[in-house]
């Protein structure tokens, strides 16, 4: 009877065992998922709230996330803010950035925290490259016509064009909204240059729609070329496919959080 007990004990001793060391390794691992951060970076003529659909997917897949508001004043001046959002996180940081906020991303992701880039319709300069230097091989795009520009050099874009050139796969009642609350951008913020990018040191992913109206599909197949970026194109989305296509963006976001170990 003593033997039977004796191995009934050790038995149950070796079973709590596994079991604390189960727990131990599965804290473990969501401890893990839960120390990266996605800090992500609206662009011009939009702010951080466009985001607010891939925040909800991203925050249930146990992400920390934070969504900078740019001043969009100079690309030194947005490149600062965001790197004191990286600075302000515990672990290591997905940067995402949209649109013009590609530009600020390359400037502003060379801390070593930075895990990876992503691009999300965007415009990456290399070294010493702005935006207008990007796009200046390229036949001026119908909607750079409904730019409107005040007193003091901040461009806006007119109703008409956000509408059907910025937005146009957006229900128009919400992109109405956006139109009426977009963010101006200083018009020589476009003149800026990057001075070290941050796609040359980081893994970097690319996403975009294949009916974006505002940067051309070609420009950002090469981009993507150029950052040896893993490249996702959503069929019939616009410029804004993080609003659109929220799933297909965070599904990027999560990829590029899986593939370099942060979740």
């Amino acid at each position: 009877m003593f033997k039977h007990l004796k191995s009934l004990t050790t038995a149950l001793f070796a079973l709590s065992l596994l079991l604390s060391m189960a727990v131990v390794s599965g804290c473990s691992s969501s401890s893990a998922s839960t120390d990266a951060t996605v800090v992500l970076v609206h662009g011009a003529w939009a702010d951080g709230s466009s985001w607010s659909s891939v925040i909800s997917i991203l925050q249930k897949r146990g992400l920390k996330v934070v969504a900078v508001q740019l001043p969009r004043t100079s690309l030194p001046d947005d490149a600062a803010v965001v790197t004191q959002a990286i600075d302000a996180q515990s672990g290591p940081v997905i940067l995402v950035g949209h649109s013009y906020g590609g530009a600020v991303i390359s400037q502003a992701g060379n801390d070593a925290t930075v895990a990876a880039l992503v691009y999300v319709s965007a415009f990456a300069p290399g070294d010493g490259q702005s935006i207008n230097n990007l796009t200046s091989p390229f036949p001026k795009p119908a909607w750079e016509n409904g730019l409107i520009v005040n007193s003091s050099g901040y461009l806006t874009l007119s109703t008409d064009t956000y509408l059907n050139s910025f937005a146009p796969d957006v229900p128009k009642d919400a992109a109405a909204v956006l139109a009426a609350t977009q963010g101006p951008l200083f018009a020589h913020c476009l003149d800026d240059k990057v001075s070290t990018t941050a796609w040359k040191s980081k893994p970097s992913w690319w996403v975009y729609g294949d009916q974006d109206q505002i940067i051309p599909p070609q420009l950002q197949q090469a981009e993507a070329q150029a950052l040896n970026a893993q490249l996702t194109v959503i069929p019939g989305a616009s410029h804004l496919a993080l609003v659109t296509q929220p799933n297909a963006v965070a599904n990027v976001i999560i990829d590029a959080a899986s593939k370099t170990g942060n979740l």
